[in-house]
């Protein structure tokens, strides 16, 4: 057992003996099925867990919705104009969901 994994479980065994692990939410109830999180990596299925609770989206995850809107709504233009207007904008979003992606990867190493 690596020194941080005997620091958490003593962590753990204090919180345990002073009673701060009773009365949490969820507590004696099966882990909830989040099929999703196979596809993160553990520090952020977390970290947007506690963004999700809080009623919080991630600048990328919003980013990403609008890229799928502007990409549905490039698909009904027909003007040539219109078009390259769209995918300028679309460019942009992908762009700025990108530097978000990496700037999240950053922070978390």
């Amino acid at each position: 057992m690596s020194w941080l994994n005997k620091l958490a479980e003593r962590q753990i065994a204090k919180a345990r003996a002073k009673g701060e692990l009773q009365g949490l939410k969820g507590e004696g109830q099966p882990l909830p099925d989040r099929p999703g999180d196979a596809f993160v990596s553990a520090g952020d299925a977390i970290g947007f867990r506690i963004m999700a609770e809080a009623g919080i989206l991630p600048e990328e995850i919003t980013l990403k919705k609008q890229a799928a809107a502007q990409r549905a709504h490039l698909a009904t233009l027909c003007d040539e104009n219109t078009r390259k207007a769209a995918m300028a904008k679309l460019a942009q979003l992908e762009m700025r969901q990108a530097i978000a992606e990496e700037a999240r990867r950053k922070f978390l190493r």
